[in-house]
């Protein structure tokens, strides 16, 4: 693995951003079938851009308020990312979340990198709970942490104020001794 990767699969690699993936994360983040469900509006160059510098900060999950940000890439093309970060050091939990280009949805590739997320969130020996939220209407997402052997814990009824309208929220986790290294 070069020095910028964390973690790879069969098909795919995870790695830290970098400055020349502003072009390729702006072309995924700007549909509007991407943002629907994100809590930003879709990107543009000059929201990419500071999305981006946001994300060249987060790289590790080391420190309490640690944070990691990745660009899930498939033979040398960025097609999504995944974020980890921690959000409550006393209960030991973190949080997950992921975004895949719909051009690549369908292969498995969402499965393969939010599995490796797992496995990089549980390889901190301090992490008891990996815990995902999303936007009610996410059925894909919904669909991919059950998969992914997330057990939903609940369903938020209009609790979350979104591009101009309420929106449920469902949250999905699985513990440490759960989730068996895949």
């Amino acid at each position: 693995m070069d020095g910028d990767t964390v973690a790879s699969t069969p098909r795919l690699t995870l790695r830290l951003h970098r400055e020349s993936d502003l072009d390729r994360l702006v072309a995924i983040y700007s549909r509007p079938d991407v943002a629907r469900y994100l809590l930003e509006e879709p990107w543009t160059v000059e929201s990419g851009r500071v999305q981006l510098d946001r994300r060249l900060r987060r790289t590790g999950l080391a420190e309490p308020v640690g944070a990691l940000s990745l660009v899930i890439e498939r033979a040398g093309l960025a097609i999504g990312a995944i974020s980890i970060w921690r959000t409550d050091a006393e209960r030991r939990t973190v949080e997950l979340g992921w975004t895949v280009d719909p051009e690549h949805g369908g292969s498995g590739y969402a499965t393969e990198a939010v599995s490796a997320g797992l496995r990089i969130a549980f390889g901190q020996d301090d992490v008891h709970r990996v815990v995902a939220q999303m936007d009610a209407r996410n059925t894909s997402s919904a669909r991919l942490a059950t998969r992914v052997g997330m057990r939903q814990e609940a369903h938020h009824r209009q609790d979350f104020w979104s591009k101009g309208e309420w929106t449920d929220s469902l949250v999905f986790a699985v513990l440490a001794g759960e989730h068996p290294p895949r």
